[in-house]
């Protein structure tokens, strides 16, 4: 079932949101002498309707990103004759590998070499070359997702072997509580080493809403924003 129509107001929420997070990369840009041609910019579009991802494409926006299967594969289907690069970002989870593989042009959080099985297997399935990143515990706490950094260059590997999958490069997110400078400068290091050994891994996944412009100063290539786009408005849930 397709979402009603967004009220009028909503595409000059997004239009504005869109124009002000613009100017803020292109300030970061500036101040670290990087082109905006370098970095991709993800709409995190979780909680929020197919009809907001919509206004978003209208507006000029390519990339777009889900951190839960069961609501992304639902708009990943409504949203199929939109030109949009979809990005999975969350804990992927073996048992959901199929699913996610459908839809997912680029999956960022590639942690365990498990997953890499369970993801190889079904992007052979579906005939299809999907592109992975490792994500990296910056906290040395992989708990909460991400592999250690010294555990990286071996699930680099098994990804750039896996039949199926792409390595393209890291992600990570900044640890709550941590500087986001510090974070990033370890991010870059442990992604300076992996595109060593595998040079077309060059995508450094990095920054969101509040820590953007020290992404961007610390060589991210991708940043993941959600809230300074879309707002704090009442969730969306399906």
């Amino acid at each position: 079932m397709m979402d009603p129509d967004p009220p009028a107001g909503r595409r000059i929420e997004l239009a504005a949101a869109l124009a002000d997070v613009e100017r803020r990369i292109l300030d970061a840009c500036r101040a670290t002498g990087r082109a905006r041609e370098e970095l991709t910019l993800i709409a995190v579009t979780k909680t929020y309707p197919a009809a907001d991802l919509r206004l978003l494409a209208e507006l000029g926006v390519r990339d777009v990103g889900e951190n839960r299967d069961q609501e992304a594969a639902v708009k990943a289907a409504e949203c199929a004759d939109l030109p949009l690069t979809w990005h999975f970002i969350g804990q992927v989870q073996t048992n959901k590998a199929r699913s996610i593989v459908s839809y997912a042009d680029l999956i960022h959080g590639v942690d365990r070499s498990r997953l890499v099985a369970a993801l190889s297997r079904e992007a052979v399935r579906a005939g299809r070359e999907v592109g992975c990143l490792v994500q990296v515990a910056l906290d040395d706490r992989p708990e909460r997702g991400g592999a250690r950094p010294a555990d990286v260059p071996a699930l680099a590997a098994a990804l750039a072997e896996a039949p199926g999958l792409r390595l393209r490069g890291v992600m990570a997110v900044a640890p709550l509580g941590s500087d986001p400078d510090v974070a990033f400068a370890r991010l870059f290091d442990v992604a300076q080493a992996v595109q060593k050994e595998h040079p077309g891994a060059d995508v450094i996944s990095a920054g969101m809403s509040g820590d953007l412009a020290q992404a961007i100063a610390k060589g991210a290539t991708h940043l993941r924003v959600g809230t300074a786009l879309l707002g704090r408005r009442t969730p969306f849930v399906r």
